[in-house]
């Protein structure tokens, strides 16, 4: 969705990822109106070194050859484990919350800004970009859903992409 800053409200998007939301969501209809409180988190790329995404990114760039994806401008919504923990706390514990959360840092980052950054934190370089078409072969159907979208949103203990990278990273 390019530039556009998506909020709780928002309508959905198009696509693999917007339509699981959609699903999982609408799942939950019978207890939201059985009078029973629905959170639904809607989680971004969690930095951690101990699963999910980041680790699988690290091979190239600690081969050197670490680079953007496709062009580049798609937006990354991220957050740390830290504060993805926090968040899924206050969902089980405050009882005014309900509805939809999302659950990103406050700054969302380019492919490219991750890119610099994460390079950055492990002293490596990051010339070498991934073609759009590249990253369909390699990742098939979810390039599109997770390597080449786009997603913004609007305190979090690490809301900048580079000391978050750090915390997550150890470094």
């Amino acid at each position: 969705r390019g530039d556009e800053v998506l909020r709780e409200e928002s309508a959905s998007g198009e696509g693999f990822l917007s339509e699981v939301c959609r699903e999982w969501e609408k799942a939950t209809l019978a207890a939201s109106q059985a009078g029973i409180r629905v959170v639904h988190l809607r989680i971004g790329f969690v930095l951690s070194a101990d699963g999910g995404g980041l680790p699988q990114m690290l091979t190239p760039f600690k081969l050197g050859v670490g680079g953007r994806v496709g062009s580049g401008q798609q937006y990354i919504s991220w957050i740390t484990l830290d504060d993805l923990v926090r968040i899924i706390r206050r969902a089980l514990e405050d009882e005014h919350l309900r509805g939809p959360v999302n659950a990103v840092a406050p700054n969302a980052v380019t492919n490219e800004e991750f890119t610099k950054a994460l390079g950055h934190v492990l002293g490596r370089p990051t010339f070498l970009p991934l073609p759009a078409f590249a990253a369909r072969l390699a990742f098939g159907e979810m390039a599109d859903a997770i390597l080449l979208s786009s997603t913004r949103v609007d305190e979090f203990s690490h809301p900048e992409i580079e000391e978050a990278l750090r915390h997550a990273l150890g470094k």
